[in-house]
């Protein structure tokens, strides 16, 4: 049906009808070019205090990846640029901080301004570019606050607006705002970070701050991070005309972490006094946050398993602390995944999202005692705000269909009343402002490129902030009548389980069969198979004549403890079982070629090749190994031991992981993939690999990017790596039939 209406918007937007015999070849070079494809992808929308005002980071449309900030007058309607990245920035180099900083937040590739927060008073807004920092304001004047060669990284404007602070050379900086700053931690060796969170943190915890101001600015809890029990990884980021060696710390899966330790001080540094986060340091603080009066703060202290955390609460005078309550593992052989979705209420009660039934649900903490707000076999996926004064809660979750995820809300005095505030047909995800009163929404489906609007508590659109109609204006509207429709179904796991696979086929011939590019990752977090918009880039495999085709194997989020912990202490078995029945159940399709299915994944997909490809020889015409983990021992403490434990108490889990021992056994066509700069996967697991291959005579394919990191893309980059792939696939007769440019 879809499919069908996207026929009919085609014809009714374009001039002239366009057949898709006749539709413009999508290639991957216009794919990654600019305009984006998926239309305008405005970033970090957020409201002004007083409600007047949409904020957003918007897109240029010659620069896909260079943002500016601009503002909405919700009472003229009018939409003005705050400030223009290239005009005002200088264009100044990053420091090397702030660009591993950057690729932990999943924004290294972006330029100009990439983050920004308004001032409590609504007249303005801190705006970092280039390593500096700016106040705009409403209106169009722009204040510069710093001009060093330093950069000033993790910028903030304290809780009332009354001060500025940032972390340069290790130490936090705070002054009042539109006066200097000054450092409050004091000067220490190398090893010393004030303000920062530690690598783990960023990387795998997702806290990328290490301070935080009481909400009346009174005192600020800052991180001490001690990195000098860290192992070193001596990193070369080979480059394109050079080398710089980098002598990076990174704990690796048992060893030692850095020891953090939290203190609170007066915004001067005065009457510093340490957190007690008890006597074992071997610990990880996930999350702080201030109670909503300031009279005490909370640390959420996980232990090194990950299978115990306790909710301190902290006296911000004494830094005295207890226990509120321990969160446990839902079972035995399980971990605790971290959650941004709880909110410490002004009464004093908690809402808290806990997995301790087996499901990711809300519960409620009053004076000791826990009620639960959710329940069923479905998933809270985000707590998306709550309106205090009124007791409602407004929440994203799984509750109608795994595969489209919904906003919600319910009453605190009747929890069972959940109500779904957007409409079927689309996957949402929301934010509010802080007192629950207004919704910001984004929508799509396989065929709506996301649509981005402002809605009121009951979910009623009040105002588009980004449309993006697939019109004639539209930069996909020249391919929207060869665009194909997404099907979807159901394999059993051997257990019996379901497994959720999508699957975009070209237009087919009968009796006509076609190659399979066989997309995965595979490995815990992400659930890959959902009904939102996908972008153009597998429309162009699509086009080339393969089928496109994904799988969420057992591991992955969205379906609930028992589905997520086979992974457990058994990385590179359960997944890599039940992708092999999506290329069985591949197999038995009339129109698919067997002979010819082709899996590539990256990061933990790249892993998941090569583990594919050493279980099933033959099964597979040919992998692409993408920045693969090749050996856990290399990755980092937090990820690979909430899974796999320590290699020295569970070696054997360890050596049945890892892709080394078998690596001769992958007999059929391989390309492997990485950048040479990276600092997440560290480059030694593709080079231990290759080794073995090139010692061994085991022949296989490379692709290595000087100077780039776990992110191996960028607008001339990214098309010449699928290019590089796709080439690699008609070299090995992955091809698909003549009408398509086949053999």
């Amino acid at each position: 049906m879809r499919h069908l209406f996207l026929a009919a918007l085609a014809a009714s937007t374009m001039a002239t009808p366009v057949m898709a015999q006749d539709a413009p070849e999508l290639t991957f070079e216009r794919v990654f070019a600019s305009p984006s494809l998926d239309g305008p992808s405005p970033r970090q929308a957020k409201l002004s205090p007083d409600g007047r005002y949409l904020t957003v980071l918007r897109n240029r449309e010659d620069e896909r990846e260079r943002y500016d900030l601009w503002a909405y007058d919700r009472e003229s309607s009018e939409w003005s640029m705050l400030v223009d990245s290239e005009a005002l920035g200088t264009g100044r180099e990053l420091s090397e901080d702030e660009r591993m900083q950057r690729e932990r937040a999943r924004v290294g590739n972006l330029r100009g301004i990439i983050s920004y927060q308004w001032t409590p008073d609504g007249s303005g807004l801190l705006v970092p570019l280039d390593g500096d920092l700016y106040l705009a304001r409403i209106g169009g004047e722009v204040t510069r606050l710093t001009d060093t060669e330093e950069t000033e990284l993790n910028p903030s404007l304290s809780e009332t607006g009354e001060y500025v602070s940032f972390v340069r050379d290790r130490r936090l900086w705070v002054g009042e705002t539109g006066a200097d700053q000054q450092p409050i931690t004091p000067e220490e060796e190398d090893t010393i970070r004030w303000g920062e969170a530690e690598f783990v943190a960023q990387e795998e915890m997702s806290r990328l701050t290490g301070y935080w101001w009481a909400p009346d600015d009174s005192r600020i809890v800052v991180q001490r991070t001690d990195e000098s029990p860290v192992g070193i990884v001596t990193r070369a980021a080979i480059g394109a005309t050079g080398t710089e060696v980098y002598d990076q710390r990174y704990p690796v899966a048992g060893s030692a972490n850095a020891i953090v330790e939290l203190f609170v001080m007066n915004p001067d540094g005065s009457e510093r006094v340490q957190v007690d986060l008890g006597e074992n340091t071997d610990i990880y603080v996930a999350r702080v946050d201030w109670a909503p009066d300031g009279s005490e703060f909370y640390v959420q202290r996980q232990n090194r398993e990950q299978t115990v955390m306790d909710v301190l609460r902290v006296d911000p005078v004494s830094g005295a602390s207890d226990i509120l309550f321990t969160e446990n593992a839902a079972v035995e052989d399980y971990w605790i995944n971290l959650s941004d979705n709880y909110r410490f209420l002004e009464d004093g009660r908690l809402i808290w999202w806990s997995e301790r039934d087996g499901f990711g649900h809300l519960y409620l903490l009053d004076d000791g005692g826990w009620q639960q707000l959710t329940e069923g076999e479905w998933v809270v996926t985000s707590l998306v705000g709550v309106d205090q004064s009124a007791g409602t809660v407004f929440f994203q979750g799984t509750r109608d269909d795994v595969l489209e995820q919904h906003v919600y809300s319910l009453d605190l005095a009747d929890p069972g009343s959940v109500r779904r505030l957007t409409q079927p047909g689309f996957t949402y995800s929301a934010s509010m402002d802080g007192q629950g009163q207004t919704m910001l929404i984004t929508r799509s489906n396989d065929d709506t490129p996301p649509q981005i609007y402002i809605a009121d508590q009951q979910g009623q659109r009040l105002a588009w902030v980004e449309e993006n109609a697939l019109d004639a204006d539209h930069p996909y509207a020249p391919f929207v009548a060869s665009h194909r429709p997404t099907q979807y179904g159901t394999i059993a796991a051997e257990d019996g389980t379901p497994l959720y696979w999508e699957m975009v086929t070209p237009e087919m011939e009968p009796g006509v069969q076609y190659p399979v590019y066989f997309y995965h990752y595979g490995g815990p977090g992400p659930q890959i198979v959902n009904r939102g918009w996908n972008g153009a880039l597998r429309q162009a495999i699509v086009d080339r004549g393969y089928i496109w085709f994904a799988l969420d194997n057992r591991g992955s989020n969205n379906r609930g403890v028992a589905f997520e912990q086979p992974l457990y202490r058994a990385m590179g078995g359960v997944e890599v079982r039940d992708q092999r029945a999506g290329a069985e159940y591949l197999r038995t399709l009339d129109f698919v070629d067997p002979d010819k299915i082709a899996i590539d994944g990256w990061s933990y997909g790249g892993y998941m090749t090569l583990k594919r490809m050493q279980a099933d020889p033959g099964l597979y015409a040919a992998g692409i190994s993408g920045a693969p983990v090749t050996r856990w021992e290399l990755y980092d403490t937090h990820y690979t031991e909430r899974y796999m434990g320590t290699p020295q108490a569970d070696a054997a889990a360890y050596e049945a992981a890892s892709a080394i021992p078998d690596a001769t056994a992958i007999s059929d066509p391989l390309l492997i993939i990485h950048g040479m700069a990276d600092d997440n996967v560290v480059f030694e697991n593709a080079t231990e690999i290759i080794s073995v291959w090139q010692e061994n005579n085991i022949p296989f394919e490379m692709m290595l990017y000087p100077g780039y990191t776990h992110r191996v893309s960028g607008e001339q980059i990214s098309p010449h790596r699928y290019n590089t792939v796709f080439n690699f696939l008609e070299r090995n007769g992955v091809t698909p039939p003549e009408e398509h440019g086949g053999e």
